[in-house]
């Protein structure tokens, strides 16, 4: 897909500043886009990648405008011209690219002969597919991996080596992004990227990995996860980290290595956990982790406002104690 500047501000309803006739052939972030791409920014928290990127064009509001040195397009609203842009540089996967297994040879592998297989998949060295799956165009899965039943692997994404899969689970699932137009109407967002998985994975049962929203998400070497875990986009978990089950952690979170995450334990969007965190069962985390160490934190649902004091009160109860000289009791 190639579209020019011009062809991108009437789709979103937006103004060129600029070279109205040059093209663009697909959308990347700010630190990665090169002169062929478009990006985004929705606030002056990015000021600094607006001044340094090296993108084609980016789409801003009017507040932006000092900071961008590249072509730009004007619109009121960037997060929904940019939803809105998205579809058109999504792929869809063609259902007549899929053959069965048994329409294929896969010399050195084995595919069950019920699995739809697209184009361009690659399967390395004693690796099986197993009975009902689908795996998408340009898949790659590497050496001595197993996918188990009725596994949905979605166009793009990468297994390494030595992984294991397990029944139902969801590889580049689409991400959940939307934004509010002026009538207060969904505009989802097509999500561009793909997920990579590294070696020495396991993926429990009916587990839900969303690609990258541009960039990609990505598992890292040696990562346990367990059953009905939902990843969302852009979530980055380093090496040797494991996850129980029915947890979720929201997009563009990034967990360090050797982390250990209880079951049910929910995480929220934009966040960093450093390595060697172990985060107990059913907690809630809503602020980074910087420091190694074992984590708990469970708070009863209340309106907003009410929730704010509860929490600055629980901080300071050790302070209060001591104001009070109050002994607090078996309490490490």
């Amino acid at each position: 897909m190639k579209l020019t500047l011009n062809e991108i501000a009437e789709l979103v309803g937006g103004t060129v500043e600029g070279n109205s006739s040059k093209l663009i052939r697909s959308i990347g972030t700010l630190n990665s886009a090169n002169s062929s791409q478009i990006s985004y920014a929705v606030s002056e928290k990015y000021k600094d990648s607006l001044l340094n990127s090296n993108a084609g064009a980016i789409i801003i509001n009017r507040s932006l405008i000092k900071f961008c040195q590249s072509d730009f397009i004007l619109v009121n609203d960037v997060y929904l011209a940019y939803s809105i842009l998205t579809h058109k540089f999504k792929a869809t996967q063609n259902i007549e690219n899929f053959k069965y297994g048994f329409q294929l040879n896969y010399k050195n592998s084995n595919v069950a002969a019920s699995s739809l297989i697209g184009q361009n998949v690659k399967v390395g060295n004693n690796s099986t597919i197993s009975a009902n799956c689908v795996i998408e165009d340009n898949v790659t899965i590497g050496d001595n991996s197993l996918i188990e039943p009725n596994v949905i692997i979605q166009k793009g994404c990468h297994i390494g080596n030595d992984c294991v899969i397990s029944p139902g689970a969801i590889i580049g699932s689409e991400g959940f992004g939307n934004a509010r137009n002026a009538d207060k109407k969904w505009s989802a967002i097509a999500h561009l990227g793909n997920v990579l998985i590294g070696n020495n994975v396991s993926i429990g049962a009916n587990t839900t990995i969303d690609r990258g929203t541009i960039s990609d998400t990505e598992i890292h070497d040696g990562v346990k996860i367990d059953n009905l875990i939902h990843i969302a986009h852009n979530v980055i978990i380093g090496e040797d980290t494991a996850i129980a089950a029915k947890t979720g952690i929201a997009g563009t979170t990034t967990i360090g290595k050797r982390c250990m995450i209880g079951g049910a334990v929910g995480i929220v969007g934009h966040l960093k956990i450093t390595d060697d965190v172990v985060i107990n069962a059913t907690s809630t985390v809503n602020r980074d982790i910087t420091k190694p160490g074992v984590y708990t934190g469970f708070v009863p649902l209340m309106v907003h406002s009410e929730w704010k004091k509860v929490g600055i009160w629980l901080t300071k109860l050790d302070k209060i104690a001591t104001f009070m000289k109050i002994k607090l009791k078996n309490i490490r």
